[in-house]
C-alpha cells in the first residue's frame, strides 16, 4: 500500500500488546516463585510497593536497568529472564 506524500498514518499502539502481557505475567511469576510479596520485593529494590504493583499491572514501563535490578533481587540472571521471555513470545 502506497501512501500519498504529506498524509498522516495513524498507528494504534497498545501498552497491552501480547508481548507486554507475557512480560507482565513472567515478572509476576518470577516474583512469586522467589517467594516474595510485592512489598518484600519493593523493599529489596528500595522502592515503594506501588512501584512493583504498577509495573506488574502494566501502568508503568520498566527500562533495562530497572529490569536488571529486579532480576537481581529475584536471584535470576537478566539473560535467563530474557531467554524465557523470548520463548514465550516467538
Amino acid at each position: 500500500m502506497r501512501q500519498a506524500p504529506g498524509t498522516l498514518t495513524v498507528v494504534n499502539k497498545s501498552i497491552y500488546s501480547p508481548e507486554q502481557v507475557e512480560l507482565l505475567k513472567l515478572l509476576r511469576e518470577k516474583r512469586k516463585a522467589a517467594g516474595l510479596s510485592q512489598f518484600e520485593l519493593a523493599r529489596q529494590l528500595g522502592r515503594s510497593q506501588s512501584f512493583v504493583s504498577k509495573y506488574e499491572a502494566g501502568e508503568l514501563r520498566l527500562d533495562l536497568i530497572e529490569l536488571n535490578l529486579i532480576c537481581r533481587a529475584l536471584g535470576i540472571p537478566l539473560s535467563s529472564f530474557v531467554r524465557q521471555f523470548e520463548k514465550r513470545t516467538t
